[in-house]
């Protein structure tokens, strides 16, 4: 980080950029005009409630140019899960020109430290091959049991 380089949490007048960020994970995978409103809403709803989700942002010069998304997901509680609450890490996400510079990590401490505070049990992500070194160098571990999906 430096001096120009500011890490705080997202709040509702940064929701635009947000939807943007989001958007460059999907850019290749539909028309972006069927999803983002609905995107737009989701955050407008949980950007300002700090028990439910979490959205550290990297802002230089006044513009969002990396985020992460932290949510807690409730569960029946479990061996492995004690109190049932579990942090979802969602996305990383940086522009292109702002990569490399440290940011992805900050990030992530800034959800798990989040993930402590409420009492979260564990952090739970899917990693994109490009992702899994950052995640694994900062003490995330595979599991057994892949990830699945039914689009309904």
């Amino acid at each position: 980080m430096t001096a120009t380089d500011q890490l705080r949490t997202a709040n509702a007048t940064d929701v635009d950029q947000l939807v943007r960020l989001w958007a460059l994970v999907f850019e290749d995978d539909a028309d972006q005009a069927q999803w983002t409103d609905h995107a737009r809403g989701w955050f407008t709803r949980f950007v300002d409630d700090a028990g439910a989700a979490r959205f550290p942002v990297i802002e230089v010069g006044g513009r969002l140019v990396a985020t992460a998304i932290g949510t807690l997901e409730l569960g029946v509680p479990t061996p492995q899960c004690i109190r049932g609450r579990t942090v979802r890490l969602a996305n990383v996400i940086t522009l292109p020109e702002y990569r490399g510079r440290g940011y992805g990590t900050r990030l992530v401490h800034d959800v798990v430290d989040w993930a402590r505070s409420i009492t979260a049990d564990r952090v739970d992500l899917s990693a994109t091959p490009a992702g899994q070194r950052l995640y694994t160098n900062l003490g995330f571990t595979g599991t057994s049991a892949p990830r699945m999906k039914l689009v309904l």
